[in-house]
């Protein structure tokens, strides 16, 4: 185990430490120096985690992480004059670290963001991409005049859609500190300015989370996928709210297995109406079983 054959006289190389050796003409086929083990030792009159490295660094500060702090662990043993000193000293040193109002801005921003991201339950690396697309339009100076709440909702929304993860406008709006009308006005501003690659959102990406919430069975979820394909296929999804679509597929998709699920119940997981869900499971009945007999997806006539 671990032999393989020297290249000059075809003799048995065995591990010995960090070097392959040919055991036959002593060769060194290959060396690892590498020690990968920890940069640290431990001793026992020292603390039990020798570790020195910090945090990584992040995209989600304005200081990519890097910045240090005044901690207050030895605030204890200090009295009168240094207590003031080092309490002013810190004062200062918070101060340098936001030496610009564009660092303010981020500051603030970042926070937003990374606020809205836990409340919406979402990755870590939604905050990372979210915190970089709001400073690429500080760089372009789309933020004159306009939020900054509204632009921190925006980067989470514009990198929800670019990322294909079913976020409504009107769920983010719910949580953030802008309305939705300050965020739509921003996400158009980053959308047009910044060319951000984001299409029509699919109604089939709010399938899984929408069927999860009514605890419909997988099987139903696969049938409302079929037919939310045949209404993407078909146009019959162009023009309406795709959160929409997706609850009366839903809907229609739980009548046909005769789960339980009402029009109200499927309208409330996907935060439209039940007209809106109404109107889509009538259209793909429609879509379905014209009148005639004809079925549009096949192509076949229904016999009498």
């Amino acid at each position: 185990m671990g032999t393989t054959v020297c290249p000059e006289c075809d003799g048995t190389v065995r591990p010995s430490d960090d070097e392959s050796v040919c055991t036959d003409c002593g060769l060194v086929v290959a060396a690892d120096r590498v020690d990968r083990g920890p940069e640290w030792r431990s001793f026992d009159d020292g603390p039990a985690d020798g570790k020195r490295t910090g945090a990584p660094l992040t995209r989600s500060r304005h200081d990519r992480g890097l910045s240090t702090t005044i901690g207050h662990g030895n605030d204890t043993r200090l009295t009168g004059r240094k207590r003031r000193r080092v309490a002013r000293m810190r004062r200062e040193h918070a101060r340098a670290r936001i030496a610009t109002k564009r660092d303010r801005n981020q500051v603030y921003a970042f926070t937003e963001v990374r606020r809205v991201v836990g409340a919406l339950s979402l990755p870590e690396s939604i905050q990372e991409q979210a915190c970089t697309l709001f400073e690429s339009a500080q760089n372009e100076d789309l933020l004159k005049g306009r939020s900054l709440e509204g632009f921190a909702a925006a980067a989470v929304y514009a990198t929800c859609r670019v990322r294909s993860l079913s976020r409504t406008v009107e769920e983010i709006a719910a949580v953030a500190r802008a309305d939705e009308r300050e965020l739509r006005v921003a996400y158009d501003a980053l959308n047009r300015d910044l060319g951000l690659p984001t299409g029509p959102v699919d109604p089939r990406e709010y399938l899984p989370r929408y069927a999860n919430e009514l605890d419909l069975p997988q099987g139903v979820e696969g049938r409302a996928t079929d037919l939310a394909t045949t209404a993407v296929e078909s146009g019959l999804a162009t023009g309406k709210n795709p959160s929409g679509v997706a609850a009366g597929c839903l809907y229609l998709a739980a009548t046909e297995a005769g789960v339980e699920c009402t029009q109200a119940d499927a309208a409330d997981a996907a935060d439209v109406s039940p007209v809106t869900v109404r109107h889509t499971y009538q259209a793909l009945e429609e879509r379905r079983d014209p009148p005639g007999g004809e079925d549009v997806a096949t192509g076949a006539v229904a016999d009498d």
